[in-house]
């Protein structure tokens, strides 16, 4: 016996097909908050575009690259030397932004694409360097061959950007041990870096509390020709002993708003 379903339908006109054009758009604005709902869970919780304005992470990094950011680093994997990180502003590492907000239609787009993490934000202080030392490291330039040392190994340092080839890691002498909570954070570009040595007269000394810390920088997104997934260089710390506590991973995430 073959069962049958009613469809409800009484005859067929005008007002079956304008019913029908009002429920697709009701499925269509569905989606589409949906849609909405998913990409800001994403922004908020695993991934962020952010962009490079300036070259002080040459040529790993340059003037304008859009980069994805992992917002799983450093609450649920913890942070590690030689990987890329973001960061919020410890404070008076970058000027007072002079920057005017868009207003009208354009100011209100730019706000929806920020909100739905499609643009990337503008309107905090966020850098961006590569992670040296974690708490209890002790962090000294240089040695005799210009290298650097973390805990009394000397790192080979492939990404660097030198002025002129043989110059040391740095043009600036330092020994510091990192104390815990915070990271020793340096530029690629090393000689054209305002990194954690311009800082070590600040309060801070020049560390950055992981706290602040964002997410770790993995993939170069644009433009197309740069696309990359971003290398934390493990080889060049082989036999750099840990000093310190492992990274909190029980850090709360600061997010920015």
């Amino acid at each position: 016996m073959t069962e049958t379903v009613e469809t409800g339908e009484t005859g067929r006109g005008d007002g079956g097909s304008g019913r029908g054009f009002l429920l697709f758009l009701r499925d269509l604005a569905v989606i589409f908050l949906v849609a909405l709902l998913i990409s800001f869970l994403v922004k908020t919780f695993l991934i962020r575009p952010f962009w490079i304005p300036s070259e002080s992470m040459n040529d790993t990094l340059q003037v304008d690259d859009r980069i994805i950011v992992s917002l799983l680093t450093p609450t649920v994997f913890a942070i590690d030397r030689g990987e890329v990180v973001v960061f919020e502003d410890p404070g008076g590492w970058l000027p007072e932004p002079e920057q005017e907000e868009e207003t009208g239609l354009v100011g209100a787009i730019d706000w929806f694409l920020t909100f739905v993490g499609l643009a990337p934000e503008d309107d905090h202080g966020y850098l961006i360097k590569r992670v040296i030392g974690l708490p209890g490291d002790r962090v000294q330039c240089c040695n005799e061959f210009g290298q650097l040392t973390v805990n009394g190994v000397p790192i080979d340092e492939p990404y660097l950007h030198l002025d002129l080839a043989g110059q040391p890691a740095s043009s600036m002498s330092f020994d510091v041990t990192v104390p815990e909570g915070h990271l020793w954070v340096l530029g690629d570009n090393r000689n054209h870096s305002g990194d954690s040595r311009a800082h070590m007269d600040a309060p801070g000394g020049g560390f950055v509390p992981i706290a602040s810390v964002v997410g770790r920088a993995v993939l170069i997104s644009w433009p197309v020709e740069r696309w990359t997934w971003l290398d934390s260089y493990d080889s060049s710390f082989v036999g750099v002993e840990p000093q310190g506590a492992a990274v909190a991973r029980e850090l709360p995430l600061v997010v920015p708003g």
